[in-house]
C-alpha cells in the first residue's frame, strides 16, 4: 500500500496572497508612535470626521430595544426598502429591495460576488493601477486577474476600446471602480455605457459615489442590469468601524449570492443595519458639508504636492487619494515611503500596493486636517531639500 505523502504548513492560497503594504506603513508607523514620534497619516483611506450623531443615536436606540439577534441573511426589509428609495432618486434607477444583500462591510459583499459569479480559471478584467486587494479576492476563488494599464496623462482613465482585444473565452467580468482607490479617477457615463455593451458582467465598486468634486458619478445600473454593485457606509459617512455594506445582483443571482451569505457570514448586526437607515435618511446637509471640506483639502494638497514637484498631470476629481508620480525620486515606492515616514514622520502609500502600473507613484490621503497637511507638506519639503543634497 503507497504511503501517503503528508503535506504540512499554510495552504497555496494563504501563501500566494499578497500583504497589504499600506498596513505594513500603518502598522510601522504605529511603532513610531508608541517611542513618542508624532506622525501624520496620509496613508490610509479613513475618513477623520466622526459618525453623524443621529446614525449614533440609531444604533443607542435599537441596542435597547434589544435588537441583537440574527435578521433575515439579506438585511433588514427596512434598510433594503431605504437602499432601494437612494437608489431612485440619486440615479434614477428602481432596483427591488430583494436585489440588496447587506453585509458586514464590502469586503464579505466581494467575496460573495467573486464566489457566486467565478469559476476556477475565469478571467476577470481590472485596470492596473487598481485598488490593492482586488486581485488577492480573485485569487482566493481561483479566478485569473488580467490587468488592462491606464495612463497618469489622461488621467488613469479606462477607455473601453482597448478591453476589445483582451476579451477571451474565459473572460467572465470586469471590474471598475469610479471614483477609484488609489487615482480619484471619475469615469463617465459614456465610458460606462461602452462597458456595458462588451458583453461580460460588470463589478462596479461603487464605494466613494458621493465624494465627488468635479463632474457627476454614474450607477452602472443605469446602463446595464448585467451587473453587480459594490458600495457601504464606510466612506461617505465616515463609518469604517460600523462594518456595514452591502451589494447588489441580478435577479438570478440572488438565490445562490444569499446560499453563500448564510453559511459563511449569516447576517450583518441589527443595530448596525438601523444606523444605517439613519445615515441614509437623516444626514445629507452634514455629508454635504464632510464633502465640501473634503474638496478643500483636496485643492490644497494637490498646489502643494505640485509645489513640491511631484508630477501630477490630470487632478483627481472623486474619492480622497491624490496619486502622484515620484519617480524623480525613486524606482522603488515601497523603500521611498518608509524613507519618508522615518525622515519626515509622514505616513504616503506606496504606488506598488495598487500593482505593476503603480510603481514608482505614492498616494496621499486628503482624509486628515488642513492643520495636518500643511505640516505634512512642510516636512516633506525639508524632507526634499535633505534627499537633494545627498544626490548632489
Amino acid at each position: 500500500m503507497e504511503k501517503r505523502k503528508e503535506r504540512s504548513g499554510p495552504s497555496r492560497r494563504a501563501q500566494e496572497i499578497t500583504p497589504f503594504l499600506v498596513m505594513d506603513i500603518l502598522e510601522r508607523a504605529k511603532e513610531l508612535e508608541r517611542q513618542g514620534e508624532k506622525i501624520i497619516h496620509l496613508e490610509i483611506g479613513e475618513p477623520d470626521h466622526d459618525t453623524p450623531q443621529v446614525v449614533k443615536e440609531a444604533a443607542y436606540r435599537a441596542l435597547a430595544a434589544g435588537e441583537t439577534q440574527y435578521t433575515h441573511s439579506q438585511g433588514l426589509v427596512e434598510l433594503r426598502e431605504a437602499l432601494s428609495q437612494h437608489y431612485l432618486e440619486k440615479y434614477r434607477v428602481w432596483v427591488k429591495p430583494e436585489r440588496f444583500i447587506v453585509t458586514s462591510g464590502t469586503s464579505p459583499a466581494m467575496i460573495l460576488i467573486f464566489a457566486g459569479l467565478v469559476d476556477p480559471g475565469d478571467e476577470v478584467l481590472l485596470t492596473d493601477p487598481h485598488y490593492a486587494c482586488y486581485p488577492n479576492f480573485l485569487r482566493l476563488v481561483d479566478a485569473v486577474p488580467r490587468y488592462v494599464p491606464v495612463s497618469e496623462e489622461d488621467g488613469f482613465q479606462l477607455h473601453p476600446e482597448e478591453l476589445g482585444p483582451r476579451l477571451t473565452p474565459r473572460t467572465k467580468a470586469m471590474i471598475i471602480n469610479s471614483p477609484a482607490n488609489p487615482t480619484g479617477t471619475l469615469l463617465n457615463a459614456e465610458c460606462l455605457a461602452r462597458l456595458a455593451e462588451l458583453g461580460p458582467y460588470v463589478v462596479s465598486d461603487e464605494i466613494y459615489h458621493g465624494l465627488v468634486y468635479e463632474g457627476k458619478e454614474h450607477s452602472i445600473l443605469e446602463f446595464t442590469d448585467r451587473a453587480m454593485v459594490i458600495n457601504g457606509f464606510s466612506k461617505l459617512y465616515a463609518m469604517t468601524g460600523w462594518r456595514l455594506g452591502y451589494l447588489i445582483a441580478p435577479e438570478d443571482f440572488i438565490r445562490p449570492l444569499q446560499k453563500l451569505m448564510q453559511n459563511f457570514f449569516i447576517s450583518a448586526n441589527p443595530f448596525v443595519q438601523r444606523a444605517g437607515i439613519a445615515a441614509l435618511t437623516q444626514t445629507g446637509p452634514e455629508i454635504e458639508k464632510m464633502r465640501a471640506t473634503y474638496d478643500t483639502r483636496r485643492r490644497f494638497l494637490i498646489e502643494g504636492l505640485q509645489r513640491l514637484e511631484f508630477r501630477l498631470p490630470v487632478p483627481p476629481t472623486g474619492a480622497f487619494y491624490v496619486f502622484v508620480n515620484a519617480r524623480h525620486l525613486s524606482q522603488d515606492s515601497y523603500a521611498l515611503a518608509f524613507d519618508i515616514l522615518e525622515k519626515a514622520g509622514v505616513g504616503v502609500t506606496p504606488g506598488i500596493d495598487f500593482g505593476a502600473g503603480g510603481e514608482g507613484f505614492l498616494r496621499f490621503s486628503y482624509a486628515n486636517s488642513m492643520e495636518n497637511l500643511a505640516e505634512a507638506l512642510r516636512r516633506l519639503e525639508v524632507y526634499l531639500t535633505d534627499f537633494k543634497g545627498l544626490e548632489k
